[in-house]
């Protein structure tokens, strides 16, 4: 038995969970509502506040579904009761984001200025204080959508090992790299 598939997701008050007849699993909560395609052979029931996610059989395939879909289920159901937070900071000199209506503009150092427009779902702040690198935060009720743009923005300057500039998570270690030692 799959060691994440079988544990329980327990509901708290004021979540509501349906399962269409399609196997479409809808969540609803004070964050708003998210909804997933479970594939046909994966049950998914809810009994006594708790949401039960089974295979059929012991089928290689039904394994791996079993794991990701509990998962996908239960990152659905704490994206409605709490939502989701990722920071990240762009650490050079120069750097700066900032917001203007859902569009995030970041300058990092390039002959141009980046524009993104963020997506509905995901509500983005971008704060510079002096003395520290500039920090956007992202906050949305969809994990998975939140990772993406988080990902999407890190990619427009990754950290560099030599000096350490670049966009990266707050808390990332970034490991460096001794440059080059002056020849004799």
């Amino acid at each position: 038995m799959s060691r994440i598939g079988k544990l329980p997701i327990t509901l708290s008050n004021g979540i509501e969970l349906t399962v269409s007849e399609k196997n479409l699993v809808t969540v609803k909560g004070p964050k708003g509502s998210l909804s997933t395609q479970v594939d046909k052979d994966i049950i998914v029931k809810q009994e006594d506040g708790q949401i039960i996610v089974d295979r059929p059989t012991e089928q290689k395939r039904h394994k791996a579904m079993h794991g990701l879909y509990r998962s996908l289920i239960n990152n659905m159901v704490i994206g409605v009761t709490n939502g989701y937070q990722e920071k990240l900071e762009l650490v050079g000199v120069g750097y700066k984001a900032s917001m203007q209506g859902k569009i995030l503009e970041l300058s990092l150092g390039y002959s141009h200025n980046i524009f993104m427009t963020m997506p509905e779902e995901v509500s983005v702040t971008a704060v510079t204080e002096k003395g520290k690198a500039p920090v956007i935060t992202l906050e949305s009720n969809d994990k998975q959508l939140l990772g993406q743009v988080a990902a999407k923005i890190r990619s427009l300057r990754k950290v560099e090992p030599y000096k350490g500039k670049g966009i990266r998570f707050v808390g990332e270690v970034v490991r460096r790299k001794a440059g080059k030692t002056a020849s004799k």
